[in-house]
Formats: structure tokens, C-alpha cells, sequence
């Protein structure tokens, strides 16, 4: 017998058009949100980052493909990593099948990490993966948008991330149970796996001149992962007591 609150059909419809209230509240709220992120003031970019592809050596413009706007998805693979964030993985096969249509809509979408390009070209044919995958190995790129960081740095015990300090010392001292799992997931410790981090940020390319409009971190991420959206809206929702999810090739 569940022992969740049950109820008669006339019950449940007041309760959801009460939610449904919230939700409709909660949407507006979003598209406000989302307004403000447009007004952002845009900053120029004036370093010359270059990247890796599959195609070769490619300039930050060259990521547009012809397009006016970027997004990227600042994926953990670093390059003492043997495979790929399993956190990451989970969000990039939500993005996978959508890229296609920002791209037909003035919107290139790139995903990039530290990782060197042959180490990202064959996870990305493990996972079967189409979306375009940069490496930015040896360059500022990762560092300047505070999504990597030195091991000097990592041990001076504070790094900045998602707008504020964060103290490393836990993580290097005492990682936590969850966090050792994943770490060995992508065949790395604790220390040398958080010396990345999540993250997306967006970019606007006008008269030749590159912008840099956005960024998002940590759980500035969420509605980005499908998977959670969904969970969101199942009967136990995310349901949670660990570390459950795996690359979709490892279930």
C-alpha cells in the first residue's frame, strides 16, 4: 500500500490547477529571466584563442561557422582524464540530437575541453556523438572562464567558480564518497578531476568583432541536463541516494 496521499479524481484537479498556477508563475518568472540575459552587457574578446578540431587548427570566429551567435558547453575532460565526465556525458546526449536545429536557426554549438583532440575524437565515436567537440589543450581558453584550474592553484586552497570563491582544501584533504566515484569514473582521483569544472557560455560574432555574452555554472546548469527534467516530472522525482547514473554505454 503506498504510502504516498491518495485521492479522488476532483481532488487531484484542484491540487494541479493550484500547481498549475505556480507553474505559470514560475514560466513568466523564466521568460523575464531570460530578457535580462539578453541585456547583458557584451565584452569584447581580445585574445587570440585557437582551438583544436576535427577539421585542424581553428580561431574562436571559426567556431561560428558563419553564424552570429555561439553557445559551448564547458565539458570536463581534462587532459590527465581517461574518459570523458560522466556527469557531462549524461547532459551532452540531451544536447546531442538538438544541435541540428540551432544550427539552422544562426546558432553554432560547440562543446570544448582540455583534453587533446585524438583523446576527444574517440570518446566522442564511443558515445556516437555527433555534435562538434574543440579541444582547447595548452591554451588560456578553459582558465579564463574559470572552468580549469592549475594544480598550483587548486593548492593554494582557493579557486574562483561560478562568481565566488571556493575553498579546495575539503576536496584535497577529505573528498567526499560521491565525488571519489565519479573521479575514478573518468579514471582520476578527486583532486586532479575537480581541476575542471562545468559550465556553458554564449558568444555573439558582429562586424568581426567577438563578444562574450553569457556564462553559467554549477546548477545554472540544471535546465540544461534533460535528464533531471524529466525526473522533475516523474511520480518520486529525482529520487536520490547517490551516485546512480552512468554513461549510457555502461548500464
Amino acid at each position: 500500500m503506498t504510502e504516498h496521499p491518495t485521492g479522488t479524481r476532483e481532488e487531484w484537479l484542484a491540487a494541479r490547477l493550484e500547481l498549475l498556477e505556480a507553474e505559470k508563475e514560475l514560466t513568466r518568472r523564466g521568460d523575464e529571466l531570460a530578457r535580462q540575459r539578453q541585456q547583458l552587457p557584451w565584452v569584447k574578446v581580445d585574445k587570440d584563442y585557437r582551438f583544436e578540431t576535427d577539421e585542424g587548427s581553428a580561431s574562436f570566429a571559426d567556431l561560428f561557422g558563419g553564424r552570429s551567435q555561439l553557445l559551448m558547453y564547458h565539458f570536463m575532460f581534462g587532459p590527465d582524464y581517461a574518459a570523458g565526465c560522466p556527469v557531462c556525458s549524461t547532459i551532452a546526449d540531451g544536447f546531442n540530437g538538438f544541435v541540428t536545429h540551432l544550427e539552422h536557426h544562426d546558432v553554432a554549438m560547440w562543446a570544448v575541453s582540455q583534453a587533446p583532440i585524438a583523446a576527444i575524437q574517440a570518446y566522442k565515436r564511443r558515445m556516437g556523438w555527433a555534435f562538434p567537440w574543440a579541444s582547447s589543450f595548452e591554451s588560456d581558453f578553459n582558465f579564463d572562464f574559470d572552468v580549469s584550474v592549475t594544480e598550483e592553484q587548486q593548492r593554494e586552497g582557493e579557486v574562483e567558480y561560478n562568481y565566488r570563491p571556493v575553498n579546495t582544501k575539503p576536496i584535497l584533504e577529505a573528498p567526499s564518497e560521491g565525488l571519489t566515484e565519479i573521479a575514478a569514473m573518468t579514471g582520476t582521483d578527486a583532486a586532479t578531476y575537480t581541476r575542471e569544472a562545468p559550465g556553458m557560455s554564449a558568444f555573439a560574432l558582429e562586424d568581426g568583432v567577438l563578444y562574450h555574452t553569457y556564462s553559467a555554472y554549477a546548477r545554472g546548469l540544471d535546465t540544461l541536463w534533460g535528464m533531471y527534467q524529466w525526473l522533475d516530472r516523474a511520480p518520486k522525482g529525482r529520487n536520490e541516494t547517490g551516485i546512480w547514473f552512468r554513461r549510457r554505454d555502461e548500464y
